[in-house]
């Protein structure tokens, strides 16, 4: 097979991406390394600022110019607002989120090591927040030009993969955790972008180059494994692609994987070879950890390409086993 992308729909639509999952109030620390369990630190700096994987790509993405929509649950408290209210100012509707009375919005504690911006994330969803099949806006689905999913309701994500794939409509996946009900939903992604995790688990050795084989040989377009500081690694039909990541002084790395989901996503749509698409998205999401929290560093388009044009990844250094 030839490394040559398969072209999404045309750009008539006016919705680039429809985005399903998940949003979030970060509680963002930073700490001077990680405090030992029993123990007590004192904090450097204190953030509570919005999050959430689909809600920081879909951002993300409206700032490298896409048109987006929001599928996702918050409760009725004031962190829904906090929460909604950079998506709802960047143009992206947010029309279809239900709002649980009495629940409270899906929250994050994430610790930062000030050292090199590694961060450790504690997550706490209240269970009236799960998405529901119903939940799923099939027309939207059907006008967009790329569906992005994450993980967290593997059974609704799977119906909407499936409603998308009879569209027509390019599946992005987002999936960092490997669990019951996730493999169907693997199967059902064009473009599964997976954690180094992930791919091991789907490995039969426990390597990440099984892993995106397996993944293309269940039906994968592109499958792609995000490896850090590393870069990533992809596989289009019988081709990989290693591209190695941007040297940076890391801030914050909260987020880095949602924003280079959003600018593959962009690099797709835009007609972009697998090189140039992985490169870009490399690229993004260095951008993004130059600041804190998971939205505070989004690169706009002009932004995005003047790193390009300044900057140069390093070397591709070979993943060590683990």
């Amino acid at each position: 097979m030839s490394a040559v992308l398969p072209c999404p729909r045309p750009g008539a639509s006016d919705l680039d991406l429809l985005g399903i999952g998940q949003c979030s109030i970060d509680h963002v620390c930073t700490v001077e390394g990680l405090p030992r369990f029993g123990g007590k630190e004192a904090m450097l700096a204190y953030e509570v600022l919005p999050g959430g994987q689909v809600a920081t790509a879909l951002l993300a993405g409206a700032r490298l110019g896409l048109r987006g929509a929001f599928i996702g649950a918050t409760g009725t408290d004031g962190a829904a607002d906090v929460v909604l209210a950079p998506l709802a100012a960047a143009g992206i509707d947010v029309t279809g989120v239900r709002r649980v009375s009495g629940a409270a919005t899906r929250l994050a504690t994430i610790l930062v090591d000030r050292a090199n911006g590694e961060r450790t994330v504690l997550w706490y969803r209240d269970p009236r927040l799960r998405l529901r099949l119903e939940d799923v806006p099939h027309a939207q689905i059907a006008r967009a030009r790329c569906v992005l999913l994450d993980g967290d309701d593997p059974d609704v994500s799977a119906h909407a993969a499936q409603r998308a794939r009879d569209a027509g409509v390019p599946v992005v996946l987002d999936v960092d955790a490997l669990d019951a009900g996730t493999e169907r939903l693997l199967a059902l992604a064009d473009f599964p972008v997976v954690s180094r995790e992930v791919a091991e688990a789907l490995g039969d050795t426990g390597g990440v180059r099984e892993g995106l084989v397996r993944l293309v040989a269940n039906g994968a377009r592109m499958a792609v494994v995000t490896l850090g500081d590393f870069g990533c690694l992809a596989r289009l039909g019988d081709r990989e692609f290693a591209s190695p990541a941007f040297p940076i002084a890391p801030r914050d790395t909260t987020g880095a994987g949602d924003v280079f989901h959003a600018a593959f996503i962009w690099g797709l749509l835009e007609g972009l070879g697998p090189e140039a698409l992985l490169r870009a998205a490399n690229a993004a999401a260095a951008i993004s950890c130059r600041a804190l929290g998971a939205q505070g560093g989004l690169p706009t388009r002009a932004e995005l390409g003047a790193f390009l044009r300044d900057h140069a990844p390093g070397p591709w250094r070979e993943p060590a086993s683990r």
